[in-house]
């Protein structure tokens, strides 16, 4: 019995002794906490209380080349939920599935979730302003508003397939949003505030606010005036014609830089998620490839011209066709154009010319090497998402036959973005540009240009002796050959039209499908602008790119060179007219003269303005050059 109580006091000394040793090994931790090192444990303990709400940092500012936004931010609160604070999940749920549209379960499971804070997504995000009202005005403990951003595009769908869009997450998607998405996307901030375990705020402290950063700002070589210009005449031709498909590009030749893209049909890149991808993720003119027709002349006719291979004033005899290895391959014109200089063969679009180029004078060998030289086999290198690159013959398996219809624009493929490049080397002294469409990357907050582009030269394809004569070539074309219908009285407009069957699925060419495009460049002495047109399949028209093409690259350009600052010359290739085109006369000078001495019966009309019989203004003014059935308003006075 005395053996076993000894056992228990000795168990109990060493219990004693355990349990104080204990309590000193915490005294000493407490000491080491409160005294030695306070800073850990107040660490410690803030991020058990501390909860953080995100703050999205905004995306960068994108502005055309005179610094108009293109797309900016705004702001658009979304919803989160402490689930800790909430004191009455039935009408939170009931609130937020009736403004989010969604059901009471999911929000119930929301508002219910064990987590410090419960985000609502995606329909819980970038709310509306009256979504954000009914929130506010309910003031129920737990739900809150934080302030998230989104892209806002003020020019509508302007520039949506170059522009792109973002996700949710302000992350770039498609466009230059997504190529340049590391640039533009702003960091987050966070607003960080106490609560104890229950959720209640722990007043003692301080909430602390994060601040978001924005993102790089962008500057595009896109002029948004001319940019309105295309958009504009872009939906005119989609009503007027109907067609599966519209492009324009507008490039400044010089230097590559993209004055303009659109395409049809098109999307708001506020919505895309209303549109089928294949329309929000196809960029037509660089990703669309085809044929592009009689455009492909130029460069053929560019080729034999460096080569020294022919004249202007060489002639030529069009009999309606060529006979190619046993294969006759008709011209446009039935019976053919009869005999006719080089310099008509292009005006004329003469295909059996362009063979007679291409077969006899450049040979298989030299064509395809003009064509890698002007950039057809391979990308442009554009700094945009989505490039193609056509499909070219292998010279090495082909015969005479596809080199003739290569000679004309037929059987190769090419996206719009490498015509235009190639055409801007035949007339900017000889120069393949790298294309582009961004010039500047700028800091957001100080304007510090921290990225400029300049222009790149790829190589050198024609000599400035060489591209000095396809600008003349290509007005005589724009004044007196099929691109009349692009013709401007006193603007120097040259061009080249193109008229390409669509191919079939199944071999060969679909029947009555064209894609009719338009080439055009102003003014010819002094290249500021090219317009590249493409409608493809158009209804209830004459299928010919003169006739549909040329036709919108002239009210395009009507207003683009008077923007630009071109003056109109005095003197430029007089235009052929033809049956149907619109004549112009020249406006006399009546200033000073007397209104019973005016000949009022001319083809265009007069109005008299005012009271007086002295004309003291006119508009026009004396020299300019008006249509036929013009007005010319006279002001009168004493």
């Amino acid at each position: 019995m005395m053996k076993h109580e000894g056992m228990i006091r000795k168990r109990t000394v060493w219990l004693g002794i355990a349990v104080g040793c204990y309590f000193v090994a915490l005294l000493i931790r407490l000491l080491y906490l409160q005294v030695l090192n306070p800073e850990e444990f107040t660490a410690h303990a803030e991020a058990l209380w501390s909860r953080n709400l995100p703050i999205e940092g905004q995306r960068g500012i994108i502005y055309d080349r005179h610094g108009e936004i293109i797309v900016n931010n705004v702001v658009a609160p979304s919803v989160i939920i402490i689930p800790r604070q909430v004191t009455d999940v039935d009408a939170v749920a009931y609130l937020l599935a009736e403004v989010l549209d969604s059901t009471f379960e999911d929000m119930y499971d929301h508002a219910t979730n064990r987590v410090n804070v419960e985000r609502i997504q995606p329909e819980g995000r970038k709310l509306s302003h009256e979504q954000v009202r009914v929130i506010k005005e309910a003031n129920l403990d737990g739900v809150y508003l934080v302030n998230d951003v989104m892209r806002y595009y003020p020019h509508g769908n302007m520039l949506a397939h170059t522009l792109g869009f973002t996700g949710i997450d302000n992350q770039g998607l498609a466009g230059i949003e997504a190529l340049y998405n590391d640039y533009l996307m702003g960091a987050n901030g966070a607003w960080q505030y106490f609560s104890d375990a229950k959720g209640h705020a722990l007043e003692r402290f301080s909430d602390v606010y994060a601040p978001s950063a924005r993102g790089m700002d962008m500057v595009l070589t896109v002029d948004a005036r001319i940019q309105e210009i295309i958009e504009r005449e872009a939906d005119n031709a989609m009503a007027r014609y109907r067609p599966d498909q519209i492009m324009i590009l507008a490039m400044d030749p010089h230097t590559g830089a993209i004055l303009g893209n659109t395409s049809r049909p098109t999307f708001n890149p506020a919505a895309y998620q209303a549109y089928d991808q294949e329309i929000f993720n196809r960029n037509l003119p660089i990703w669309s490839t085809f044929e592009p027709g009689s455009t492909f002349k130029i460069m053929t006719y560019a080729a034999a011209l460096e080569e020294g291979l022919m004249a202007l004033d060489d002639t030529f005899s069009c009999i309606g066709h060529s006979m190619i290895e046993g294969t006759r391959i008709r011209d446009w014109k039935a019976g053919g154009h009869g005999t006719q200089t080089m310099l008509e063969v292009i005006m004329n679009s003469c295909n059996p010319g362009f063979m007679h180029i291409g077969v006899e004078l450049l040979g298989k060998e030299l064509l395809f090497d003009y064509i890698d030289a002007f950039g057809f086999r391979e990308k442009t290198g554009v700094d945009m998402i989505g490039e193609s690159q056509g499909l070219i013959f292998d010279p090495a398996v082909i015969g005479p036959v596809e080199v003739a219809t290569s000679a004309f624009g037929q059987g190769n493929s090419m996206t719009p973005l490498q015509l235009v490049t190639a055409v801007g080397s035949v007339i900017n002294g000889g120069n393949l540009m790298t294309p582009h469409i961004v010039s500047e990357i700028r800091h957001p907050y100080t304007g510090e240009v921290l990225f400029a582009r300049q222009p790149e030269i790829r190589r050198q394809v024609i000599s400035q002796e060489t591209s000095d004569t396809m600008r003349y070539v290509l007005e005589n074309v724009g004044a007196r050959g099929s691109g009349r219908g692009a013709f401007i009285e006193g603007y120097r407009v040259g061009g080249k039209t193109g008229t390409a069957q669509k191919p079939s699925p199944e071999g060969g060419y679909k029947a009555n499908e064209y894609i009719l495009s338009f080439v055009g460049v102003a003014p010819m002495d002094d290249p500021q602008i090219l317009i590249y047109v493409a409608v493809d399949n158009p209804r209830d028209t004459i299928q010919y790119g003169g006739v549909v093409a040329a036709p919108i690259a002239r009210k395009i350009l009507l207003e683009a060179l008077p923007y630009l600052g071109v003056e109109r010359r005095t003197e430029q290739i007089e235009k052929a007219y033809i049956w149907g085109d619109v004549r112009y006369v020249e406006v006399p000078d009546y200033v000073g003269m007397e209104k019973a001495d005016i000949n009022e019966y001319t083809t265009y009309r007069i109005e008299f303005l005012g009271q007086g019989t002295v004309v003291t203004r006119q508009q026009p003014a004396a020299g300019a050059k008006i249509a036929e059935d013009g007005v010319i308003r006279l002001f009168l006075g004493d």
